[in-house]
């Protein structure tokens, strides 16, 4: 059983539920229940007599879980998979454990790296404090930058997602 709020959602939720009711009970956005439900997190049925899409309480306890999963860094892509896996009565833990492991260790060296191009930065500012301004001479262009060695002030480049 989910919780959200510390209450049992399943208990909670009235069902059937339209989007925006959805959104209210969950605490989300209407644009958020659509595409998550686009993305098959959730699965509402269609009313018969409007097409409206209707949800249910497993839908609510999907779209708790969703809110629980994501600022733990897993991607709306990997919620998916593990939610998948659940439902299949496959336990998702090894590869949340494997997910989380590899997560962790790249965001341990991209905060080491900025932690390095915020060494850099420091001592170069600190460095800068005491030097006289200088005109541009056609060999030097911002005579504090220029003072810099190549590669030691940058930090190192970041992966484009």
């Amino acid at each position: 059983m989910s919780y959200a709020a510390g209450k049992p959602v399943a208990e909670e939720v009235p069902v059937p539920l339209q989007v925006k009711q959805l959104a209210a009970e969950c605490g989300v956005g209407l644009d958020t229940v659509r595409h998550d439900a686009r993305l098959g997190l959730l699965a509402p049925e269609r009313h018969p007599g409007n097409g409206y899409k209707l949800f249910d309480a497993r839908d609510a306890e999907r779209l708790a879980f969703v809110k629980r999963a994501s600022p733990l860094g897993f991607t709306l892509a990997e919620v998916k998979e593990i939610l998948d896996r659940s439902a299949a009565g496959r336990s998702p833990c090894p590869m949340v454990r494997e997910t989380f492991g590899r997560r962790l260790k790249e965001n341990r060296a991209r905060l080491e790296r900025e932690l390095l191009g915020q060494r850099r930065m420091e001592k170069a500012f600190a460095d800068w404090q005491n030097m006289e301004d200088g005109a541009p001479d056609g060999h030097s262009v911002c005579r504090l930058i220029d003072s810099v060695a190549i590669g030691e002030a940058a930090p190192a480049k970041r992966k484009r997602r």
